[in-house]
This record gives C-alpha cells, sequence and structure tokens, in this order.
C-alpha cells in the first residue's frame, strides 16, 4: 500500500508542477497587439520540465547520461525517503535535429514491465560498495514506478522524468545509474 501511495503521490506532483508550468506558460504570453509576435514556447516548457533550485534542487545536474540519436538524460536529483526508496529525477532531452523515436530497450526486456508500455523500466542503481544491483520498483500490478507512456521526442523537446528504486544501506551515498542504450553516470544519493 505505501509503494501505490507514493506512486500516486507523485504522479499527483508531477501532474500539479505541469499544471503550474503551463499556467505560467500561458500567462506569459498574454495578448499583445503586434501581429507577428510568437508565444514564448521554451519558457513555458523548460519551467514545467526542469526543477527549479528552490525545490531543494541543484542548478547543476548530478550526471548526464548520453544516449542514442540525440537523446540525453540529465539527471537533476536522486533523494532518499524515510519509506526506504530512493527516487531519481531528471530532464529527458532530445538534442537531434528531428524528432527522435524513444528504444523500446529504455523499458527493459521484463515481460511484466514490457507490456505496460514504453518506460524507463530498464533502469538499474548498481552500489559498487555493497555489490548490488536495484531495480526499478513496480506496484501491485506490475507497473514500473517511473515515468511511461512516452513514445517521440520532438527536436529541442524536454521531459521531466522520475524512475523509483529500493534504497541502498545508508552509508551508500554514490551509485551508478545504468539505462540500456545510455552511458552510465554516477550519482550522489542525498536524504
Amino acid at each position: 500500500m505505501n509503494v501505490r501511495f507514493t506512486a500516486r503521490a507523485r504522479t499527483g506532483m508531477i501532474a500539479l508542477t505541469l499544471a503550474v508550468g503551463l499556467a505560467a506558460g500561458v500567462t506569459g504570453c498574454g495578448v499583445s497587439g503586434g501581429g507577428d509576435d510568437k508565444p514564448q514556447a521554451s519558457a513555458s516548457r523548460s519551467s514545467a520540465a526542469e526543477p527549479s533550485t528552490q525545490e531543494g534542487q541543484s542548478a547543476a545536474p548530478l550526471a548526464e547520461l548520453q544516449g542514442s540519436d540525440g537523446l540525453q538524460l540529465q539527471i537533476t536529483s536522486a533523494q532518499r525517503d524515510s519509506g526506504g526508496f530512493v527516487t531519481v529525477n531528471g530532464v529527458l532531452k532530445n538534442d537531434a535535429a528531428q524528432t527522435a523515436t524513444i528504444p523500446s530497450a529504455l523499458s527493459g526486456n521484463e515481460t511484466e514491465i514490457t507490456r505496460n508500455g514504453t518506460s524507463l523500466g530498464g533502469a538499474t542503481l548498481v552500489d559498487s560498495k555493497g555489490k548490488k544491483r536495484y531495480y526499478v520498483l513496480r506496484d501491485t500490478d506490475g507497473r514500473p514506478l517511473t515515468t511511461t507512456g512516452f513514445s517521440l521526442l520532438k527536436a529541442g523537446a524536454t521531459l521531466a522524468v522520475f524512475m523509483q528504486f529500493p534504497a541502498p544501506p545508508a552509508d551508500t551515498t554514490e551509485v551508478t545509474l545504468q539505462l540500456p542504450t545510455f552511458s552510465s553516470g554516477t550519482i550522489k544519493i542525498s536524504g
């Protein structure tokens, strides 16, 4: 039940963040008397997809993982919570000049996860010190506790993403994040 509550709370927070970002974008566009003024879509996109430093997250990413076809994953936080979980947040970017198809390999190869569509379910945290690998958590219906349901990312677009894992021991503060088709990156866990 705690996993389900955490997943619903995370979904609610993501929806709230997106709603606030969209509202800020609409407010910022306004109505002008000029005829050729274009709305500043990049301002609303970045405010919805990139966490601010006011939310307790650093301005510089913890790690940048390079993927195929111009995809890049910037890890913005890795937070340990009291429930025994580590939530990794980041921004998936398409730096290519064309729309990128999200590789199905990101979902991993476990049948239970892949039947739920495209996700980051193939991600793992590796604790070199404890010699353990931690896989993405699942809810009681087998759905991965990650961002799901995305298949394309337009050129220059970003997408806020998260992944939730079991927490390594409290004395483990650095782990390696591995994601299929991306380079690996060492991240520091806070909390």
